[in-house]
């Protein structure tokens, strides 16, 4: 697996600017309004050699009496929780204020290595303005500027000088890696079972049982072979529990460990939108894939 680099902090300090300059691409929402990047991001990245997975988070806002402001908290708090290395990002401009050492304190209780980065800084003359960070006892501020590039190289520099060796996140033995991927209720863990030919994954009729992706070890004729069995993938809109968009990111990372991707479709339904997505991302990652057209037997003949 790829270390894992989740950038946080609070509303407006261009976290999503920040994500799309290391990822290099456009894919978070990028606007001047609190609350906008509501779901983690992730994508692949790489700096020096060392490919890792950036996550980026909403802005953390500690307001109980706001439902979405919950919500998004408790998403930054799965990235932590999952993040090998977490990126706060601060308002050079600003400077510190209540929110930043909430954040920071959160921060403080995860225990992973945390690095600073004090954004905004537009212009040369601006550098002095984050020596204020360091009041927040997390090491060295870096200053940046996400809309410009500056200094993102030392940025990624500090990032990566916290990943463990490279060898650490490698995955050992000779197994063949099968993800088993698709829409909630195709099938999924039925088909994990009829491989295996043992009841060893809860099969309900109940959308969202499998929440984990669950590994199975098992042989054939002489090879290795690991079976990912993973929650099924919903359209974002129809995600609303946080546990289902922490089984979504679980799926895709499945799909990265994975050397042969099974993908799922209902016969019944037909194609969906979401099957092309699922599909499109398996696509994007390289990897082998056979379509699985399951629940054949009931369709009309």
């Amino acid at each position: 697996m790829k270390p894992v680099v989740a950038i946080v902090g609070r509303p407006n300090v261009r976290k999503s600017t920040l994500f799309n300059r290391l990822a290099g691409a456009r894919k978070a929402i990028v606007e001047d309004i609190p609350g906008v990047t509501r779901d983690r991001l992730y994508d692949s990245s790489d700096w020096n050699g060392r490919e890792f997975i950036i996550i980026d988070t909403g802005g953390i806002r500690f307001n109980e009496g706001d439902i979405f402001a919950r919500e998004i908290k408790l998403q930054a708090e799965l990235a932590i929780e999952e993040a090998d290395v977490i990126v706060l990002v601060l308002d050079s401009r600003e400077g510190i204020t209540a929110e930043d050492e909430q954040v920071a304190n959160l921060l403080r209780k995860s225990n992973k290595p945390v690095v600073l980065a004090a954004n905004k800084v537009e212009e040369f003359k601006k550098q002095l303005d984050y020596y204020e960070f360091y009041k927040l006892g997390l090491g060295d501020p870096i200053p940046v500027s996400a809309m410009h590039g500056y200094n993102t190289n030392e940025l990624l520099d500090a990032v990566i000088s916290h990943f463990k060796p490279a060898r650490e996140y490698e995955e050992e033995g000779d197994a063949i890696k099968i993800a088993i991927v698709g829409r909630p209720n195709v099938g999924k863990s039925s088909l994990v079972n009829a491989l295996l030919g043992e009841e060893r994954v809860i099969v309900s009729d109940v959308p969202g049982t499998t929440r984990d992706a669950i590994d199975t070890p098992f042989q054939y004729k002489g090879q290795n072979y690991l079976l990912i069995d993973t929650a099924g993938m919903r359209r974002k809109s129809r995600i609303k529990e946080t546990t289902e968009r922490y089984s979504v990111i679980r799926t895709l990372k499945a799909i990265e460990r994975a050397d042969v991707v099974l993908i799922m479709l209902d016969a019944t339904e037909g194609v969906a939108e979401q099957d092309k997505k699922i599909a499109g991302y398996v696509h994007e990652q390289s990897r082998a894939n056979i379509i699985v057209v399951n629940k054949w037997d009931l369709v009309e003949k």
